[in-house]
C-alpha cells in the first residue's frame, strides 16, 4: 500500500491507513483531499492530548494564508463553537448550557421511542427496506427538529440542503452555494417563527437566552449570543444532531448484523445496550476526523514539530483502533469497556450532545431489536457502498430483510 493517494487509500480502507501511519510515525504530513499540506495524527494519546491542547486553534484566522481552504459557509451560519476559542468558545458554551440542560434530554427518551416505533411500525408493512433511508436517517431528523422545534414541513428539505453542502457535486458546484443560501433563508425564518410564538423547544430557550444576556450585557465582551451566533448555533445543532447521528445509527446496525453473536447477546440482555452505544462509535467513529486545528506556536506532538498556522487533523478513528489502549481494536466487544474513546471528543471542545447521542443510540437500537429479531443483510456485506467521504464514516444504504 502507498500513501501517495491517501485520499484514495483512505476511502478504500481507512483502517489498513491508519494502522500503517500509525506504526511508521505519531505524525504524518500527507497531501489532504483539497491538495494541500495537512498534519495527520493517529495514535491515541497524541489525538487526546491534542484536543485538549489550547495551542492548537479552531479559529480559522489562525490559519496561514493559502495553506487552508476547508469547509465555506455563510458568515451568519458560521460563526459556531467549532470554529471558537475561548472566551468566545466559553462564553457561548456556557449560554447553550442552560438551555440544553440534562433534564431537557432525559425528558426526550419516551419522545424518541415514539418516533422509532412508528418509524418501523412503517418498515413493518414491508418484508424489506433500505435502514438508513427508512430509519436511520429520519429518526434524527425527526428527534433533533423536535428538540429545536422545526416544522415538519422544512425537515425534509433541510436534510437535502445540508447534504448539498456536505457532499457537493463537482459536476455541479452551483447547488451547494444554492443550498446554503436556501439554509440561511431557513434558519432566518425559523427564528422570526418563534420569536413571534415561541414553544417549549430549544431554539425558543435559545432565543430567550439571547434576550436576556442582550438586555443585561452593555459593550464588548458582555456574555450574550450576538444574532450571527444565534443562527449559527441552531444551525450546528440541528446539523451535529442529524449528521452524526445517521451514521451512528447505520453503522452500529451494520455492525451487530455482520456480528450476529452480539446482536444474539443485546437480545438476551438489553442490560449492554448503554455499554454497547460507547463500542459502536470506538470501533466506527462517525466522524473519522476531529474539525481542523491551528497551532498558534510551533508546537511539538509525538516528537515531531508542527509550525505555527499550519493544519492538524486529529484522526479519531484511527485513535479509537489504537491496540495499545483498546487491545484487538479491530474487535467489536460489546462488553468492552469502551469508556476513553474520543469519538466524540475530548476536553473543552467534547460534544454537547453527547448525552442525546448516547439515549437516541441506545433508544434507536433496543427498539429495532425487539421489533425486528430476525433482522438480516439483503445484500451480501462486500456489495455495500459507503459515503465517499475522508471525514464521515457512514453507509450510503443498507439494505435489510426481516
Amino acid at each position: 500500500m502507498t500513501l501517495q493517494d491517501p485520499t484514495r487509500a483512505l476511502l478504500a480502507d481507512p483502517y489498513a491507513v491508519y494502522d500503517e501511519l500509525r506504526a511508521t510515525a505519531p505524525v504524518h504530513r500527507i497531501i489532504g483531499p483539497e491538495g494541500l499540506p495537512v498534519w495527520i495524527v493517529t495514535r491515541y494519546d497524541d489525538v487526546r492530548q491534542g484536543l485538549a491542547d489550547p495551542r492548537l486553534s479552531l479559529d480559522k484566522r489562525n490559519a496561514l494564508a493559502g495553506n487552508y481552504r476547508g469547509f465555506r459557509l455563510p458568515p451568519v451560519l458560521d460563526a459556531h463553537l467549532l470554529n471558537m476559542d475561548p472566551p468566545d468558545h466559553t462564553r457561548i458554551r456556557k449560554l447553550v448550557t442552560r438551555a440544553f440542560t440534562t433534564r431537557r434530554i432525559e425528558e426526550l427518551r419516551k419522545p424518541v421511542r415514539r418516533i422509532a416505533d412508528g418509524l418501523l411500525d412503517t418498515m413493518a408493512e414491508r418484508d424489506r427496506a433500505d435502514l438508513v433511508a427508512a430509519y436511520a436517517g429520519p429518526l434524527p431528523v425527526i428527534v433533533i427538529s423536535e428538540l429545536l422545534g422545526v416544522p415538519e414541513p422544512s425537515r425534509r428539505d433541510f436534510r437535502e440542503w445540508t447534504d448539498a453542502v456536505l457532499l457537493p457535486d463537482p459536476d455541479h458546484p452551483e447547488r451547494a452555494k444554492e443550498a446554503a443560501g436556501s439554509l440561511v433563508a431557513f434558519f432566518s425564518g425559523l427564528l422570526a417563527h418563534k420569536r413571534e410564538r415561541p414553544g417549549d423547544d430549544l431554539t425558543s430557550a435559545l432565543i430567550a437566552v439571547r434576550g436576556e444576556d442582550t438586555a443585561r450585557g452593555t459593550g464588548r465582551g458582555a456574555d450574550r449570543l450576538s444574532e450571527d451566533e444565534l443562527m449559527s448555533l441552531v444551525f450546528l445543532i440541528l446539523l451535529a444532531g442529524y449528521e452524526n447521528m445517521v451514521q451512528v445509527i447505520g453503522n452500529a446496525v451494520h455492525a451487530l448484523l455482520t456480528h450476529p453473536e452480539w446482536w444474539a447477546a443485546l437480545r438476551a440482555d438489553p442490560g449492554l445496550l448503554p455499554a454497547a452505544a460507547e463500542e459502536f462509535v470506538r470501533f466506527e467513529s462517525p466522524a473519522q476526523l476531529a474539525i481542523r486545528r491551528f497551532p498558534v506556536e510551533d508546537v511539538t506532538i509525538g516528537g515531531t514539530t508542527v509550525p505555527v498556522g499550519e493544519t492538524v487533523m486529529l484522526c479519531l478513528g484511527a485513535a479509537n483502533r489504537d491496540p495499545d489502549r483498546f487491545p484487538h481494536p479491530e474487535r467489536l466487544d460489546l462488553r468492552r469497556d469502551a469508556s476513553g474513546h474520543v469519538a466524540l471528543g475530548h476536553g473543552i471542545h467534547y460534544c454537547l450532545g453527547a448525552p442525546l447521542a448516547r439515549l437516541e443510540t441506545e433508544v434507536a437500537i433496543g427498539a429495532l431489536l425487539e421489533r425486528f429479531p430476525r433482522l438480516a443483510l439483503d445484500v451480501p456485506p462486500e456489495e455495500l457502498r459507503r459515503r465517499p467521504s475522508t471525514r464521515a464514516r457512514g453507509l450510503i444504504a443498507l439494505p435489510v430483510r426481516y
